[in-house]
């Protein structure tokens, strides 16, 4: 895909979601409900990072204090997991393509000085400071992203600033019947278990674990190699 192409489709894709903000932004973050108060939305963010990276802290943590490591978050929406993980590590930085979906996140995030909230280009983390990171962290992002290209130099970008040895945990769509369209915000490029595996090694990780192979629900624990830095 041309360079234009991905501009336009990144264009329609921040229009798109800026529009499932303004029309109901806790709905296209979290579609399990359509009416969700401020209080149950959040918590539910809480639970998913329960679930997710509380379970999992001997991968994530890697004996490190969560008080002491910096954190990164792709696709934050209003915020849901990012007060959740803000409440858990010392230092968060979030990003979005959404304008509108950065308010929300920013207003929600109020009260957390050390978690920073930022609008990138929706293809790249340059928005975010050079900085190591200690762990990286996506969820129910990926599987709307149609472009493979656009989701392997997210990858990328993670390596560049994750320390060496430290993990990108994140979910993609691993439904392999899953028809997706080029100009499609809503139904994300499928993966398979070859596809990851290649994809990481490219990017300079190790795939050392996966969940959900063939579901939408496809976790991969990809680690930096440390011989890169």
């Amino acid at each position: 895909m041309s360079l234009w192409q991905i501009s336009k489709q990144l264009r329609k894709m921040r229009r798109d979601w800026d529009d499932r903000a303004r029309r109901n932004a806790k709905y296209y973050v979290a579609t399990g409900r359509e009416d969700w108060t401020e209080e149950d939305f959040y918590r539910s963010g809480e639970v998913a990072v329960e679930q997710h990276g509380h379970t999992d802290l001997t991968n994530i943590c890697q004996s490190r204090d969560p008080r002491q490591m910096r954190v990164l978050e792709i696709g934050c929406g209003a915020g849901r997991l990012t007060r959740a993980l803000a409440q858990f590590f010392g230092e968060v930085y979030a990003v979005d393509i959404s304008g509108e979906m950065v308010k929300r996140a920013q207003q929600a995030l109020r009260d957390f000085p050390h978690a920073h909230v930022l609008q990138n280009s929706g293809k790249d983390l340059s928005v975010v400071p050079a900085q190591p990171f200690d762990f990286a962290f996506s969820y129910i992002v990926f599987q709307h992203i149609s472009n493979r290209e656009i989701i392997e130099n997210y990858v990328r970008e993670v390596n560049r600033l994750l320390r060496p040895g430290g993990l990108f945990k994140f979910q993609l769509q691993g439904y392999e019947e899953m028809e997706t369209k080029s100009e499609d915000t809503w139904v994300g490029a499928s993966f398979t278990e070859d596809d990851a595996r290649e994809m990481a090694e490219r990017c300079g990780f190790e795939l050392r674990h996966q969940r959900g192979q063939g579901s939408q629900e496809y976790w991969l624990w990809l680690f930096k190699n440390r011989d890169l830095d």
